[in-house]
């Protein structure tokens, strides 16, 4: 059964998004990030591939020719599934396919539309039957160590 954590008031995405990642390819992970569109799939891309001066986190949209062999797939589109590992939804809404990847991460910030998104996710969710592990980043204020952290261990 897929593993499903929600990290909730996040203030940064794009930054929560870049650790995630990168805990994940430190332990040699396939990712998946399903966006709404594929503009938003470019602008995550950019974000990822821009993370740091000092380096990047490389990545490919969906539609890209070497999406089968890269760990790091952006994607709008259902059909566009290459690995099951872990996914991140970056959509306001569950995506579809979630249930044949072995994790889940949902972010969700601190606006009003994001937070009523994310509670109709958790119930639907919760609803079917899955174990939902929180994650409140506000309550935490060395957030980036711990999901950093969270690459190095198990």
């Amino acid at each position: 059964m897929t593993r499903i954590e929600f990290y909730f008031n996040v203030s940064n995405k794009s930054q929560t998004l870049a650790d995630l990642v990168q805990a994940a390819l430190i332990k040699r992970r396939q990712v998946t990030i399903a966006t709404e569109n594929e503009v938003m799939a470019s602008e995550v891309s950019s974000d990822l591939w821009q993370n740091k001066q000092t380096s990047f986190l490389p990545n490919v949209l969906a539609n890209h020719a070497v999406a089968v062999q890269t760990p790091v797939v952006i994607h709008w589109q259902e059909n566009a599934l290459y690995q099951d590992e872990l996914l991140i939804n970056l959509t306001l809404n569950e995506p579809v396919f979630f249930s044949r990847f072995t994790q889940l991460i949902e972010l969700v910030g601190d606006d009003e539309q994001d937070k009523q998104a994310a509670r109709a996710r958790y119930k639907f969710y919760r609803d079917r039957g899955y174990e939902i592990k929180s994650i409140d980043l506000a309550k935490n204020k060395i957030e980036r160590e711990t999901i950093l952290n969270r690459g190095n261990s198990g």
